[in-house]
């Protein structure tokens, strides 16, 4: 999927308080390091279906990815930004930046 972005609007798929968050806590890892669905929900503050609905969202987008598999027979999600995913969220921050350099 390509950027849902123009220079006047925000990407409307990373623009939700939710997605931003999950975005935001992506962003800073390396290129395919991961964070677990369990630390994603204590960062966002979010439920666990009102986070997974987010996650299905930005996953749609390709601007996640999901694997899910086990440790210690238990189950795991774990998640990580895409290619695309740091590329939009990338062209997200210069937005607001550019938003709030130039007062809006």
């Amino acid at each position: 999927m390509v950027s849902d972005m123009t220079e006047e609007q925000p990407d409307r798929i990373i623009h939700q308080p939710v997605r931003t968050r999950i975005m935001a806590a992506l962003f800073p890892l390396d290129p395919g390091a991961m964070l677990e669905f369990r630390d994603l929900k204590i960062l966002t503050g979010a439920s666990d279906g009102n986070l997974g609905g987010h996650i299905t969202a930005l996953e749609k987008a390709r601007y996640i990815e999901v694997i899910k598999d086990f440790k210690a027979k238990r189950p795991r999600t774990r998640l990580m930004l895409s290619a695309e995913g740091r590329k939009a969220f990338d062209a997200y921050r210069t937005f607001l930046r550019a938003l709030l350099d130039d007062g809006g």
